[in-house]
């Protein structure tokens, strides 16, 4: 066998070996960021008692009385979690929606035209986002008070969609950056107009871009606290995080029931999961573009 055969055989098995090793790092990793995942859902479908026991039970036997679905019966008793999901149903949608729609043609403005105030306009894009949120509370408050907007939906999404648009808009800027207006050009060549130009050849290709956005705006409005606690005082227009603090704290009064509180955490994160489920695809290959182009 000549040495270049042997050299050649050496650098396959030392790259097959390589591969093997990162493959087994990386599900070591998988494994650990899953584990509280895992742990939460099985933790909901055990009693007090189990979970107190010093001997950790990692597989419930539904089938055989080691496990039961009590617990999430239990949350949806309590009658407030049906609420406090349509009304982060609600928030999240409208705030995915309208961010997109200008995030996008923000984005388009300042990455296909030049205009005054062009450079002013993104500098205040980055400005907005320095600004901590704890030092809005005050007027935030005051604001929607003064409109009659406390503890309604249209005065939370403002305030999300207020704080969602800009890193949106930076986030679609690369996007649109990245696709080249040659291609705009060319089809407006072949007889399109500047406006069929950009639905037919420009939209799709925005897509991915689209999805990453909405992911980000949706992840924001969906498990945000801090803004809802303040505008968000009643009871009764409780978003999904706020029901969450109230029924620990409900549980508190006595011994915290863990199972219970696994229960209405997994249900809180039931919706999150669906999502990313179904736009992971799309989402995964957005945030590698955004990250490389612009």
């Amino acid at each position: 066998m000549s040495s270049a055969k042997q050299v050649s055989i050496r650098g396959r098995s030392r790259y097959s070996t390589s591969k093997i090793v990162f493959s087994i790092v990386a599900l070591v990793v998988a494994a650990v960021w899953f584990f509280p995942v895992y742990w939460m859902i099985n933790s909901s479908l055990l009693s007090n008692v189990v979970l107190s026991s010093t001997t950790p039970t990692f597989f419930p036997d539904l089938l055989h009385g080691g496990g039961s679905l009590d617990n999430f019966a239990t949350v949806f008793q309590g009658g407030s979690f049906l609420p406090a999901l349509g009304m982060s149903v609600l928030i999240a949608l409208i705030v995915v929606v309208v961010c997109l729609l200008f995030a996008f043609l923000a984005a388009v403005a300042i990455s296909r035209f030049r205009f005054r105030g062009r450079t002013s306009f993104v500098l205040a894009i980055l400005f907005v986002q320095m600004l901590p949120a704890e030092g809005l509370f005050i007027a935030q408050y005051k604001l929607m008070a003064s409109v009659d907007l406390l503890n309604t939906v249209i005065g939370i999404s403002i305030l999300y969609i207020a704080s969602v648009v800009p890193f949106t808009i930076w986030m679609l800027r690369g996007f649109v950056a990245g696709i080249p207006a040659e291609l705009e050009e060319a089809a407006m060549v072949d007889g399109l107009s500047r406006t069929q130009a950009f639905l037919r050849i420009t939209f799709p290709l925005l897509a991915p871009g689209l999805v990453a956005s909405g992911v980000y705006a949706f992840l924001q409005s969906w498990n945000e606290f801090t803004v809802a606690l303040v505008v968000l005082p009643d009871q009764a227009s409780q978003t999904l995080p706020l029901w969450l603090r109230g029924f620990i704290q409900s549980s508190a009064s006595k011994a915290i029931d863990w199972g219970q509180v696994m229960a209405a955490s997994t249900l809180v994160a039931i919706p999150v999961i669906v999502f990313f489920l179904l736009v992971q695809g799309r989402m995964t290959s957005g945030l590698v573009g955004g990250a490389v182009k612009g």
